[in-house]
């Protein structure tokens, strides 16, 4: 995505979650702001209101077709699910779903084994984020599948507001048949993107490489303006959704969170 539509996107983000007054000592990781969260892995039994906040009552600009609504996230069958649906909210005509973290999160490993949306217009997302509304430079790390072609998935990253790092990545069977594992292990250092295990793009360039503690997102969301990125939306005439089995966010240093994920390889 180009950076003037992620200068209109993410400085529009609204979130009435408060960060805990006594951040967690994090030397060892020398970023310049520390995060407050700590090593975590959710099936998603239910929504933990401690850990996440869901975005609702507001959109993030004009290129959005779809208000936030809390009504498009739930918890059916063990997993998250995020919807995108025709219904009049506020001054659009479609509600779509948004789920963050109440907290932030620093160096270490992030992954998620989720099945995306179907549609064109669409842009399903597992990503980081922090920016001007929580008084940060935006900075932020993206698996982001674009309804318009669900083979692939573009990963991404910001730093200081600056992007133009994006990477298109083939999903084998594609993105909204099945469930795929998406992780990124951020280090100071270096930054590295897995699709089901496998890595698939790999980043050294400190210039290119995020240093502000971020929240984790889940978004679907749809656009009638951005066509040339994410295709031309049509509505299906039912509800589009995304599903999240698990998410899980590792420390670096701390023991890997469940027996599947990177950080046990790795580590």
């Amino acid at each position: 995505m180009t950076k003037q539509i992620f200068d209109t996107l993410r400085p529009s983000l609204v979130s009435f979650a408060l960060l805990s007054a006594a951040l967690i000592p994090c030397a060892a990781l020398a970023q310049e702001d520390q995060p407050n969260g700590k090593s975590f892995v959710d099936k998603f039994d239910k929504i933990d209101s401690g850990r996440w906040y869901i975005s609702d009552g507001w959109n993030n600009g004009p290129h959005q077709n779809c208000t936030w609504s809390k009504k498009q996230v739930s918890v059916e069958g063990g997993r998250l699910q995020i919807k995108f649906t025709q219904g009049k909210t506020g001054q659009r005509d479609y509600a779509c779903g948004e789920i963050q973290t109440t907290k932030t999160y620093g160096y270490g490993t992030y992954e998620a084994r989720y099945r995306t949306a179907t549609g064109p217009g669409l842009n399903s997302a597992f990503f980081t984020y922090i920016g001007p509304t929580d008084k940060k430079p935006h900075d932020e790390i993206d698996f982001e599948v674009l309804g318009k072609n669900s083979a692939q998935v573009q990963v991404n990253q910001y730093i200081g507001a600056k992007g133009g790092n994006e990477k298109l990545v083939p999903v084998a069977g594609s993105a909204d048949q099945g469930f795929n594992d998406y992780a990124f292990v951020w280090e100071k250092d270096r930054l590295r993107y897995y699709l089901n295990g496998k890595l698939v793009q790999e980043v050294t360039d400190p210039s290119k490489i995020p240093t502000h503690a971020q929240k984790i997102f889940f978004s679907l969301w749809g656009t009638d303006t951005l066509s040339g990125w994410m295709g031309k939306f049509a509505y299906s005439g039912g509800p589009a959704t995304m599903q999240i089995e698990r998410v899980a966010f590792t420390a670096a240093g701390d023991k890997c969170q469940f027996p599947e994920s990177i950080a046990c390889k790795l580590n």
